[in-house]
């Protein structure tokens, strides 16, 4: 188990401040500060997924409890046609997002938007957010990240022509949010709503042959 490199600065702010106020036997000051750099180290904690070895299989690129699986919810997914797997992350999820499949990302957008809480539909559509599109062998698959109340900062660590591999880390949000995967209309679905998932590990979807 390892952290997300975006935690250190909030375990500086806080880890750093509550072992000096400890020096000063000042425990009523120090005890929160520790506490809440145990919260931003859980958070932001990065475990090593082991994705299975099926070159079919669609994985969930988030972990958390999947909300909606099925046709797209209207006005939500991008122009086309495509199936839908939204999952919701509450702060005590893994917030890293790993690729669904192996390809190379053709297009990222960020949107800068409302924050609306991810559960609610106008977050997918209103809220800041960003989108990762990646060409497979077997079809395109795009993989919105969606900000929500608490998660103020969505962090995309690919660009145009990077080559990802099936469960690689692309980024992560902060603080609870959505992440929406749409994937093309020949696929299996294999999650339904209120399912739970491990991201770069579940599989959510299958591969049309």
């Amino acid at each position: 188990m390892h952290l997300d490199k975006a935690a250190t600065p909030y375990l500086a702010a806080t880890l750093l401040p509550a072992a000096f106020l400890a020096g000063l036997r000042r425990p009523g000051w120090a005890l929160p500060l520790a506490a809440a750099g145990g919260f931003f180290a859980y958070f932001f904690r990065d475990p090593d997924r082991q994705p299975p070895g099926d070159a079919e299989a669609i994985l969930a690129p988030a972990d958390g409890k999947v909300m909606a699986a099925g046709p797209p919810i209207p006005g939500v997914a991008p122009p086309g046609e495509w199936l839908q797997v939204s999952i919701f992350l509450s702060p005590l999820d893994v917030h890293v997002n790993r690729s669904p499949v192996s390809g190379r990302v053709t297009r990222v957008e960020y949107r800068p938007g409302a924050f609306y809480p991810a559960y609610d539909g106008r977050a997918s559509t209103e809220n800041e957010r960003s989108e990762i599109w990646i060409e497979a062998d077997n079809g395109t698959f795009v993989c919105r990240q969606v900000a929500g109340v608490m998660a103020r900062r969505i962090v995309c660590r690919v660009s145009e022509g990077s080559e990802l591999t099936a469960g690689a880390r692309f980024g992560l949000i902060k603080f609870g949010s959505r992440t929406d995967l749409f994937m093309p209309p020949g696929a299996t679905i294999l999650v339904a709503p209120g399912d739970r998932v491990r991201g770069g590990e579940t599989i959510v979807g299958r591969l049309a042959r």
